[in-house]
């Protein structure tokens, strides 16, 4: 039987007049992604269709790393370790964030979303790296890779409009403290975050689309650990030209507009802050803002020299590596530099820690 006591305890975490709003936006969650559900399945079922009649029998090899046999198990072991921790981590940052009442602000709302999708995004990818890196038949299946590059094309759109959204939220919270409450409601934020899904999930049904022009042989092999554009068009044997060009288009201008609202974004909190007379709360400000961005640095980095950069002369080992960043570290970055240096962050953790070792003595 439990005490009052742990109840007591539990319920401090859990409060009353959470619990509405808590259903409400579960159901409002639900209905949202059961639309998107619904009208993405239709449109595979109508895209495949239509392709398997000039692709029938097509399947791809993820060569990846293969061409380094003297380094699988040293990859195979880092790239596990940093998946582990990715988990933990993003899913930790979730819990944490949900079960904790200090932290129902409009910064970790965001904040939570973009867990969720590095904890997917990481899960789509590293899986699949650390599955090719232990079996010697790395072969994907048509439909498996193009259900691959579609999943990948919306955690990396949603990822860069998710930054941009901070970026702006930390420009509020700087720029119009005693106006943030008003300006970022809950229902601006959920707003905010639905755009960025929806906009994610349209991009990536264009992509998916501009794919499925390209004609294939009946085996391919695809020089990446990932299908992603590059690679898939590489061994088209149709002209890729159109395809690659509206990649581009398309891609320069998420990174282009995502881009202009985190430097704006920054370049204002830059401004607002050098007013502050304050000289630790520059170092704060600034020691914050560097933390972001790096990370946003090595993101859009990585994307702007893989699809924005036309004629790319590179080798297809430096495509895989900064695939790596993209895929694999970034979402390992993300909870450690916005959450784990976080004060608010490590007194919810601890807070949760006392509970649980409470329940352990009872």
């Amino acid at each position: 039987m439990a005490s009052p006591t742990l109840l007591a305890g539990v319920a401090s975490l859990l409060p009353k007049q959470n619990l509405l709003s808590g259903f409400r936006h579960i159901f409002y969650s639900l209905t949202y992604f059961k639309f998107w559900f619904l009208l993405l399945s239709f449109t595979f079922i109508f895209l495949y269709r239509n392709h398997e009649n000039h692709s029938g029998g097509v399947t791809f090899i993820l060569i990846g790393f293969s061409e380094y046999p003297e380094l699988q198990l040293p990859l195979f072991l880092g790239f596990l370790t940093i998946y582990s921790v990715t988990v933990l981590g993003n899913l930790g940052m979730v819990l944490i964030i949900k079960v904790s009442p200090r932290l129902h602000t409009p910064m970790y709302f965001f904040l939570s979303h973009l867990s969720f999708v590095d904890f997917c995004f990481s899960t789509v990818v590293t899986t699949k790296l650390l599955e090719n890196l232990v079996v010697e038949d790395r072969t994907i299946s048509f439909p498996g890779c193009i259900m691959h590059f579609f999943f990948v094309c919306i955690f990396v759109v949603t990822e860069a409009f998710l930054l941009a959204v901070m970026a702006y939220d930390h420009l509020m919270a700087v720029w119009k403290p005693l106006l943030y409450t008003i300006l970022m409601s809950q229902k601006f934020c959920s707003l905010l975050v639905c755009a960025t899904y929806s906009w994610s999930i349209a991009c990536a049904l264009i992509y998916t689309y501009f794919v499925l022009t390209l004609s294939f042989c009946a085996t391919n092999f695809i020089n990446n650990f990932v299908c992603e554009h590059a690679a898939i068009a590489a061994v088209s044997c149709s002209d890729p030209y159109i395809s690659q060009e509206m990649i581009l288009v398309s891609a320069t201008f998420n990174e282009v507009s995502s881009l202009m609202i985190i430097l704006t974004s920054y370049a204002f909190i830059f401004t607002t802050v050098m007013r502050m007379p304050s000289t630790g709360g520059h170092h704060k400000a600034f020691s914050t803002c560097a933390s972001c961005l790096t990370a946003i640095t090595i993101f859009h980095g990585s994307i702007l020299f893989l699809y924005c950069v036309p004629n790319s002369e590179s080798s297809w080992l430096m495509v895989k590596l900064a695939s790596v960043f993209y895929t694999v570290v970034i979402p390992i970055l993300n909870p450690l530099i916005y959450s784990l240096r976080n004060k608010d962050v490590k007194e919810s953790v601890k807070k949760l820690s006392n509970i649980n070792f409470f329940c352990d003595k009872m």
